[in-house]
C-alpha cells in the first residue's frame, strides 16, 4: 500500500483549512457585516488558531476579499442565458433573471459586503472593495454579452445603457429585500425587472 507523500497531505490539509476559514467568514460576515467580522471571531467559529488564518490570508481585508470572490463565483454561474429551446427570447431572459435572483438568495455575500464597501470612503481603499469592483466588471461583461445576443442590432452605447440600468435596478431590488426581508419576493421582482429591461431594448432604434 502506497503511503501519501507528506507534502501531498500538507497540501490537502491546507485546502481543508482554507475551506473551513472561508465558510466561517462567509457566515459571520453575512450576519455581522464587514465591521463585525474579525480574525478572532472567525478563529472561534472555524476552530482553527488565528495563526492558521494568517497563514492563508494577510489580514481581515484579504479574507473579506476572498469571501467576495467565492460568493461571486457561485452567483456568476447563474448568469447564463438558457438555450433557444427554452422558449422565446423574452422567456429565456426572464428565466435567467430568476436564476440570478435565486443565486442572490442563496449566496448574497459578495453583493451585500461589496455594496457596503463600495459606499464607504477610506484613505486607503480596502482590498475587498477593489475585488468587488473587479467582479462587478466581470458581471457587466457577462450581461453585455447577453444583451448583444438578444439584440444584435443595438450599438455599444445602447448596450452600455441597458446593462447599467439592469445592474442598478438589480442592486436596488437586492437592497429592498435586505431591508424588508422575505416580504420581498426577489425572484418575482427580478422577473419583472427583466421584462422591463427587455421592453426598453425592444423600443430602442437599431444602431443606437
Amino acid at each position: 500500500m502506497t503511503r501519501a507523500r507528506p507534502d501531498r497531505k500538507q497540501r490537502a490539509n491546507g485546502v481543508e483549512s482554507r475551506r473551513r476559514i472561508l465558510e466561517a467568514a462567509v457566515e459571520i460576515a453575512g450576519e455581522r457585516g464587514y465591521e463585525g467580522t474579525s480574525i478572532a471571531v472567525v478563529s472561534a467559529k472555524c476552530g482553527l488558531p488565528a495563526s492558521s488564518i494568517y497563514w492563508h490570508f494577510k489580514d481581515k481585508d484579504d479574507l473579506i476579499a476572498a469571501v467576495i470572490e467565492r460568493s461571486f463565483e457561485t452567483w456568476l454561474a447563474a448568469v447564463v442565458l438558457p438555450g433557444e429551446d427554452a422558449g422565446t427570447p423574452l422567456e429565456r431572459c426572464v428565466a435567467m433573471a430568476a436564476d440570478i435572483a435565486r443565486s442572490l438568495v442563496d449566496a448574497p455575500d459578495f453583493l451585500r459586503l461589496g455594496l457596503m464597501l463600495a459606499l464607504e470612503h477610506r484613505p486607503v481603499e480596502p482590498q475587498g472593495r477593489v475585488v468587488f469592483r473587479e467582479v462587478r466588471e466581470v458581471a457587466r461583461q457577462r450581461l453585455a454579452e447577453v444583451v448583444r445576443t438578444l439584440f444584435p442590432a443595438l450599438d455599444e452605447s445602447a448596450v452600455h445603457l441597458l446593462v447599467t440600468y439592469a445592474v442598478a435596478g438589480g442592486d436596488g431590488l437586492f437592497v429592498q429585500r435586505e431591508t424588508r426581508g422575505e416580504e420581498v419576493d426577489l425572484v418575482a421582482m427580478f422577473e419583472l425587472h427583466a421584462r422591463t429591461v427587455y421592453g426598453m431594448a425592444e423600443g430602442m432604434p437599431a444602431g443606437g
